[in-house]
């Protein structure tokens, strides 16, 4: 009689089939629920566009800090820049080709010489470095930055990023 408990409680320690299917299939739903509720694509797209934004505000506030810190005078490059008209900022590597990626721009760049060298804003301590926005569409480099900027026939300063992913535009006036 021993002999046969035994082998009934032995028989009730080990998970069946079927029950070890219905765990990892509850397991596989709830993973998938959770991976579409965050959806980490759109994240991984808003930092990037938050990025895109804090780049925008530091270009314009470090000149606008430039203009007050010289009597009103904006920077060389921002002084030459034709009224209405948009350009692409860059570290003064490149002085053409700054229309190339109008197909990733949510504003088009004027034409092929419409560059705008901003590092004078880095050698004048305004800035750290001209900031390229992060890869989305478009590939930036140091030469197109993926941020454009134009100035009014009154001298306020926008600055745009060339894309932008869950929003429609991200810009600044000043």
């Amino acid at each position: 009689m021993r002999m046969k408990d035994t082998q009934v409680s032995a028989r009730y320690k080990a998970f069946t089939l079927i029950e070890l299917l219905i765990t990892i299939a509850v397991i596989a739903i709830l993973a998938a629920v959770a991976f579409v509720a965050l959806n980490p694509l759109q994240r991984f797209q808003d930092t990037r566009d938050a990025r895109r934004a804090s780049d925008v505000a530091a270009v314009l506030a470090a000149a606008k800090t430039h203009q007050v810190d010289n009597d009103g005078a904006y920077l060389a490059a921002i002084s030459g820049l034709t009224a209405a008209e948009v350009y692409m900022v860059n570290d003064g590597s490149a002085a053409t080709g700054c229309d190339d990626n109008n197909a990733q721009c949510d504003t088009n760049v004027t034409s092929d010489t419409h560059c705008a060298n901003l590092t004078g804003l880095v050698t004048g301590g305004y800035l750290a470095a001209v900031p390229v926005s992060p890869n989305g569409a478009g590939t930036w480099t140091a030469g197109r930055s993926g941020y454009t900027i134009s100035r009014s026939a009154t001298n306020v300063l926008t600055m745009r990023s060339c894309e932008s992913e869950n929003t429609t535009e991200i810009f600044s006036s000043r």
